[in-house]
């Protein structure tokens, strides 16, 4: 039940990697409008011990997640604080289930979650963008909240219930 089709998530990513430093300071203010609770969430990282230039890493993430919702030519409601805790509860409570376990199968248990996922192809970019990133940096211990706020950013999405479109009766 994707409502992020491939197309929309590739298009969101082309767009924001062309963007210029005033598009994206743009496309966060339009952002800031339209869903200020997904905003909040990543501009709160600093407080929780998130490097400004990790915090980079959220901040791209959010805006191709705005971006290919924008794309999907849908009209989303505004995410609110109550949705994001309960999703983040329930992705805490189902990535702690692999703490345990090696990495070979948390590996495998991380590509069925993203099988599973409602937003196949946003869930996709965002592990892929992650683990790239995991690559790049020099890891620590609040590496953790960039990661937890970027996957609740997707599922936020993907949980979202959008207003249903009115139908004219037939008459």
């Amino acid at each position: 039940m994707s409502r992020l089709s491939t197309e929309s998530v590739e298009k969101a990513v082309d767009a924001v990697q062309a963007m210029d430093r005033a598009q994206k300071e743009r496309l966060a203010d339009e952002i800031f409008r339209m869903q200020p609770n997904m905003l909040g969430s990543i501009l709160v990282l600093p407080r929780l011990g998130v490097p400004m230039e990790k915090v980079e890493f959220a901040v791209g993430v959010l805006l191709v997640c705005f971006q290919a919702m924008k794309e999907s030519g849908l009209a989303w409601p505004v995410i609110t604080e109550d949705e994001q805790e309960r999703q983040l509860a329930r992705f805490v409570a189902a990535t702690r289930l692999g703490e345990d376990i090696a990495p070979s199968l948390r590996s495998r248990a991380l590509r069925r979650y993203i099988s599973a996922h409602p937003e196949k192809s946003l869930a996709a970019y965002v592990a892929s963008d992650t683990s790239k990133w995991l690559g790049e940096i020099a890891a620590d211990e609040s590496d953790k909240y960039a990661m937890l706020a970027v996957w609740n950013l997707v599922n936020c999405i993907a949980f979202a219930e959008l207003p249903r479109s009115k139908r004219t009766k037939p008459t």
